[in-house]
């Protein structure tokens, strides 16, 4: 059985977006595999966070990712701070890494910016860290969308190094999973842009936690075009709101984007947007309640987490114990 990785920053209430291209596919990976869900809060202090923010926030996630599907008794589900293995083994895989290799990760030069220099450092090595989640549970694949591809490159780069200067096969390659029609979720007030939890605008993305008012006020402010719906995919081209709203409704649905269209188009956005409201409430609404019913027990949650953490150490430990053992470090 195969051992998955999966994880999320504990940073922000996870949206439409998170569970369409991740939270989703991992909920079917449960059938058939071993997985292990971390909440990757070492991860979210490479910008500063707010810490009692944070604290609020983990147990949130936590409590999304539970409502959603994910099983903490047949899975792991831990926050990683708690685990300190990840720091451990991030440190050896700092010296096995090289500074060309972190020189040409792009997801760093996109979130730096133009300040490269004000960067913390921990932004910077980033993607050693993330080697380490995985390799230290020696996971030999883990769900991937197309901006982690080359972070995932560089852990079985980083994998290889070791073996390599070691002289051993310790660490196993790494496989990414590309989930099935995984879908791209836009801003609801950009179609340019990705879904984020860190745009400013509540109004610009659905959090798993809207009631059903909340979800039909944003759709009904989502921006779009004065034009009716097209009646095929090629009148989509150059609105990209609007191309949006329907592959969101595609995604949902699980229809194509020519079905949708096939469905609603030529008719105005109105009518569709109340459809999509529907469809939407239909699917969040058990999420965002059981979310609630669960943060209302916060003691609760931190022992399932403390319970995962204990797990994922039983599992880390001996695994990055030999790792420093094949380093020369004494115990």
């Amino acid at each position: 059985m195969a051992r998955i990785f999966s994880g999320i920053q504990p940073t922000g209430i996870p949206h439409l977006g998170n569970y369409l291209g991740a939270i989703r596919n991992w909920v079917a990976l449960q059938e058939g595999h071993d997985c292990l869900f971390c909440l990757v809060d070492l991860h979210a202090i490479t910008v500063w966070q707010d810490p009692q923010a944070l604290r609020e926030q983990t147990l949130a996630q936590q409590a999304v990712l539970i409502a959603a599907g994910i099983d903490p008794d047949r899975h792991v589900l831990f926050n990683q701070s708690a685990v300190s293995a990840h720091a451990r083994l991030a440190w050896i895989f700092n010296c096995v890494s090289r500074i060309g290799w972190l020189n040409r990760m792009t997801q760093f030069k996109d979130k730096a910016g133009k300040d490269r220099e004000a960067s913390s450092a921990g932004l910077y090595v980033y993607p050693n860290l993330m080697a380490a989640d995985i390799l230290a549970y020696h996971a030999t694949a883990v769900p991937v969308g197309d901006d982690q591809r080359q972070h995932l490159e560089l852990a079985n780069d980083i994998a290889q190094k070791f073996n390599h200067d070691y002289g051993t096969d310790f660490f196993p390659g790494i496989e990414g999973l590309i989930p099935p029609a995984a879908a791209r979720v836009m801003s609801l007030r950009d179609g340019t842009r990705k879904m984020s939890k860190s745009d400013p605008s509540e109004q610009s993305r659905i959090a798993l936690t809207d009631d059903a008012e909340a979800i039909a006020l944003k759709i009904r402010r989502a921006k779009t075009d004065p034009l009716p719906l097209p009646d095929t995919v090629d009148g989509l081209d150059g609105r990209p709101e609007a191309r949006n709203l329907v592959e969101i409704y595609a995604a949902v649905t699980g229809m194509t984007p020519e079905g949708v269209l096939a469905e609603h188009g030529g008719r105005g956005f109105g009518p569709f947007k109340e459809a999509l409201s529907a469809i939407l409430t239909e699917m969040i609404g058990p999420i965002a309640s059981e979310t609630r019913r669960l943060l209302a027990s916060p003691d609760h949650l931190q022992r399932v987490l403390r319970e995962g953490a204990a797990r994922a150490q039983a599992i880390a430990e001996p695994i990055v114990a030999e790792a420093e053992r094949i380093v020369g470090f004494l115990r």
